[in-house]
C-alpha cells in the first residue's frame, strides 16, 4: 500500500512539473502575447503597420521641413551645390522636381480607377474581373510616364523612382500606407502628350474592356494647375542586388 502511494505521488510530481515545462516554453515562444491571437493575420499586420508608418511619415515631414529651412538659411545664394560639391535638389527646380524633393504644380491630368459597383455580379464575371488589381494601377503609371509626366503622385503620395505599387487583398499598399479603391494617380506634364499615352496603352485598352464590361471605373480629367505634394517618404534603398553582366 505504501508503495503504491509514493508511486502516485510521484506520478502528480511527474505531471506537474511536465505541465510547467510545457507553460514555460509557450511563454517563451509568445513573447508575451498570445499565440492564437487573431491580430497575426496579414491585414491586421499591415492596418498597424500602415498606422505606424503614417506616425513615422508625420514626424518625417517636421523634421525635412525643418531641414529644409536649414538648408536654406546655410546655402551661398547662387552656389545650387552641397557641400559635398552636389547639385542641391531644393535649389535646382528641374532637379528637385525629378526627385520629388519638391512641391509641382502646373497642367497635367487625373486618372481615377474604381471597383465595380456592389450590385449582382454580371453573367460569367468572376469576383476578380470586378476588382481593381495592382497591374491595372502601374499600366495608368506607366502609361503616364511614357508621355512625359514630369511629376506624378497615387493617392497622396509622390511617386519616385523608389515607389512600388503593391495589392494586399482589396488594398493598395504604397510607400508604407494602405489605401482603398477608388484609386486617383495624377501626373503634371503636357495634357495631349499624356493622353495620347493612356489612350495608346494596350495594358489600360485591356482595362477599358472590363470597364465595358463589367462596370469598373474609369475616368480621366484634366486641369490647369494641378499640385503634387514633395515626397515625405525615406529614399533609403534596404535591399539591393548588383546585377549580372
Amino acid at each position: 500500500m505504501e508503495a503504491g502511494r509514493i508511486a502516485r505521488r510521484a506520478g502528480v510530481v511527474g505531471v506537474l512539473a511536465a505541465a510547467g515545462l510545457l507553460f514555460a516554453t509557450s511563454a517563451l515562444t509568445s513573447g508575451g502575447t498570445d499565440l492564437r491571437s487573431e491580430s497575426a493575420d496579414l491585414g491586421s499586420v499591415v492596418a498597424q503597420r500602415s498606422r505606424e508608418n503614417a506616425e513615422r511619415a508625420d514626424r518625417v515631414a517636421v523634421l525635412r521641413a525643418q531641414v529644409d529651412t536649414l538648408s536654406r538659411d546655410a546655402a551661398t545664394p547662387g552656389a545650387g551645390t552641397t557641400g559635398a560639391g552636389g547639385t542641391d535638389p531644393l535649389s535646382d527646380p528641374a532637379l528637385g522636381t525629378a526627385s520629388g524633393a519638391l512641391a509641382v504644380r502646373g497642367p497635367g491630368v487625373t486618372v481615377v480607377l474604381d471597383d465595380a459597383p456592389a450590385t449582382e455580379r454580371p453573367a460569367g464575371a468572376s469576383p476578380d474581373d470586378l476588382v481593381v488589381h495592382q497591374q491595372d494601377v502601374e499600366g495608368v503609371v506607366n502609361a503616364l510616364w511614357n508621355g512625359g509626366a514630369e511629376a506624378m503622385a497615387v493617392m497622396d503620395q509622390r511617386i519616385v523612382s523608389t515607389s512600388a505599387v503593391r495589392c494586399v487583398g482589396s488594398v493598395l499598399v504604397l510607400q508604407g500606407r494602405t489605401y482603398s479603391p477608388p484609386y486617383r494617380i495624377t501626373a503634371v506634364g503636357d495634357v495631349s502628350r499624356l493622353r495620347a499615352a493612356l489612350e495608346g496603352s494596350a495594358q489600360i485598352s485591356v482595362y477599358r474592356e472590363y470597364v465595358a464590361a463589367y462596370g469598373l471605373g474609369y475616368q480621366v480629367s484634366t486641369g490647369a494647375d494641378l499640385r503634387l505634394p514633395a515626397f515625405d517618404g525615406t529614399t533609403r534603398l534596404s535591399h539591393a542586388r548588383a546585377g549580372v553582366a
